[in-house]
């Protein structure tokens, strides 16, 4: 039997994503058991007493500090999770790429394409592997609409449709947290939201070659949040009010180097959908639909079907790693199962030395797409998107774990 290894771990940000990401890596051990990997959860970082608190007597970590570079500074420290705002996130990645820690962020990288290039190269000179937050990819849903794709089970792609529709700031009273500061968050849905979706297009069908967009912001001013704490974006907030600075709603047509065409959209504050992530991809053959709602699912129109429609595949044993999961289709995976498979992957790439999960150049690929399209909505022209060096994982088959 293999001796486990332990990975030490540490924490920057302790909100909500970084609970899932504290939850992920203490699913590893029953999940992917052939990692032999034991993470020891070692030290969270954050500023506000009251996540220092729920770091240590809620997920375990055997001490929390106020300050991230005590983080990077611990010897018994193997890899880091950065989960703060998007405003925080090239100053911490530099700072881990910098300190040898490899790395897993949550998206986007970067506030700007600016600072994803940054990070991108910080991590290239110190030679580290790094994970990024585009969880979607791992659905068994996602990895069966892409062998089947790859496969030419649809014949030649025509076309793509996305859409990313979110009520989380519906209310207009809700406060205006840094998601909606342009110094802070950078863009809006288009950071936030679409940056998933052309990651899942060009993971499924192909690199993005060119983009032509547009944006409003329909909500544009929200009361101010109270000044210390944690803050619920979705709480009622009080005081004065200041303007939102990003979008609401951003749509896009792409155009794909394989000569396939598309579109997609996206809106944090539609009233109706709660998470309406779905990735449609249409051949000269056939079609394929899934919708993060119905994450176990997918629709299939093949042209061997004696009937001539969709057929629902519910995922089941064979369909990514589902099995790892659940014993049979039917009884359906969940999020966290998601952030799980991605820890995985991070923490694969980490021990064989070679990038296996989403990349920061993924993460900066999907920037340079919302980078052209910012360009796009300020002159109203089509632009290209830029080419990024890898490794990009987005092109190449799915790694298997072990």
């Amino acid at each position: 039997m293999t001796e486990s290894r332990t990975l030490g771990v540490g924490l920057i940000s302790v909100g909500w994503m970084g609970r899932v990401h504290s939850r992920a890596y203490r699913a590893l051990s029953d999940h992917f058991p052939e990692l032999t990997v034991q993470p020891r959860l070692v030290v969270a970082a954050d500023p506000i007493p009251e996540a220092r608190d729920q770091a240590v007597q809620r997920l375990g970590y055997e001490r929390a500090v106020a300050d991230y570079h005590e983080v990077l500074a611990d010897p018994e420290v193997d890899v880091v999770s950065i989960c703060s705002p998007n405003f925080l996130h090239r100053e911490m990645a530099v700072a881990a790429a910098e300190a040898g820690k490899p790395f897993w962020i949550e998206k986007p990288i970067g506030r700007s394409a600016s600072d994803s290039r940054q990070i991108h190269e910080a991590v290239r000179r110190a030679g580290v592997v790094t994970g990024v937050g585009f969880n979607y990819r791992h659905a068994p849903a996602i990895e069966h609409m892409k062998q089947l794709v790859a496969d030419g089970r649809i014949g030649r792609v025509t076309n793509v449709r996305g859409t990313l529709l979110a009520d989380y700031s519906s209310n207009p009273a809700a406060p205006l947290t840094w998601r909606f500061e342009r110094d802070r968050a950078g863009s809006g849905v288009l950071g936030d939201l679409l940056s998933h979706g052309l990651d899942l297009a060009q993971y499924v069908v192909g690199r993005i070659a060119s983009v032509s967009a547009l944006a409003e912001t329909f909500i544009t001013s929200r009361p101010v949040p109270p000044a210390a704490g944690i803050v619920d974006r979705s709480a009622a907030g009080t005081g004065e009010r200041r303007a939102v600075e990003n979008e609401d709603y951003a749509a896009l047509l792409l155009r794909f180097d394989n000569g396939a065409v598309g579109t997609m959209d996206s809106s944090r504050m539609v009233r109706g959908p709660r998470a309406e992530y779905a990735l449609e991809v249409y051949g000269t053959e056939g079609s394929l639909r899934w919708d993060f709602q119905r994450l176990n699912e997918l629709e299939v129109c093949l042209p061997e079907q004696s009937e001539y429609g969709y057929t629902r595949v519910y995922m089941s044993p064979g369909h990514g790693e589902f099995i790892r999961f659940q014993p049979g289709g039917g009884t359906g995976m969940g999020y966290d199962d998601l952030k799980t498979i991605e820890a995985a992957q991070f923490v694969q790439s980490v021990i064989s030395g070679r990038q296996l999960a989403p990349s920061v150049a993924d993460g900066l690929a999907a920037a340079v797409i919302v980078e052209a399209a910012e360009a796009s909505i300020e002159d109203g022209a089509w632009h290209e998107v830029a080419t990024v060096d890898g490794p990009i994982t987005y092109d190449r088959a799915t790694p298997v774990i072990g």
